[in-house]
């Protein structure tokens, strides 16, 4: 098992290991879309074009690029350098930019806001901190869909072979967050297997602020 000691080492490295493997993450990304149920649903009742924010977007594809297709106007945010530059490349049409969602600033609302894969890189005292950044940048009535965990606590994942830092807060405390925003529709799915057993969590017609 490992200690916080441990959990903390992984987690400080975790920016470098995918500066070190864009390329290799970028090229070994599934693109087969079998988030596309999930983002249909996400996006169900919004006007085309909106505006979305992928958070921690990576190399843009295929998400942001398929959101693109669709029509919508995406800005895409992610701390690697490295992967904001592929993702230029790949998706042209929408606009990309380095930052961390953890001290999110940008100046502007969204009509739907994704982070697939990336909210649960923070800890789960960056997460209660920062729900409350994102959701900032939603506009009333907006949706937000999240990857998260099965309960409060710290794992490690891989990428390229190297570990990196995943956290999650309960379902339970996701959830008070969320009802104390008025979203109209909140549902959790643990375990879905159209998705490879990820933890989805999905918010629809946030409440006036």
């Amino acid at each position: 098992m490992s200690s916080p000691e441990d959990f903390a080492k992984i987690k400080a490295d975790m920016a470098s290991v995918y500066e070190r493997n864009a390329a290799a993450w970028d090229e070994g990304r599934d693109t087969s879309l079998r988030e596309k149920d999930w983002l249909t649903r996400w996006l169900e009742g919004l006007p085309v074009p909106s505006k979305v924010l992928d958070l921690g977007c990576g190399a843009g594809r295929p998400l942001s690029g398929y959101l693109t297709d669709l029509g919508h106007h995406i800005c895409g945010v992610d701390a690697s350098a490295a992967m904001i530059a592929r993702a230029r490349s790949n998706v042209p049409a929408a606009t990309f930019q380095v930052a961390d969602m953890r001290s999110l600033d940008l100046g502007q609302t969204f009509d739907a806001i994704l982070s697939w894969d990336a909210f649960f890189h923070l800890s789960p005292e960056e997460q209660r901190s920062t729900l409350p950044v994102i959701l900032k940048h939603l506009k009333t009535g907006g949706h937000l869909l999240l990857t998260v965990g099965d309960d409060e606590g710290e794992v490690t994942g891989s990428v390229a072979g190297e570990p990196v830092y995943h956290g999650s807060l309960s379902p339970a405390e996701y959830l008070d967050t969320l009802q104390a925003a008025g979203f109209a529709e909140i549902t959790y799915t643990p375990n879905d297997p159209s998705v490879l057993g990820r933890y989805v969590l999905l918010a629809r017609g946030k409440g006036a602020t």
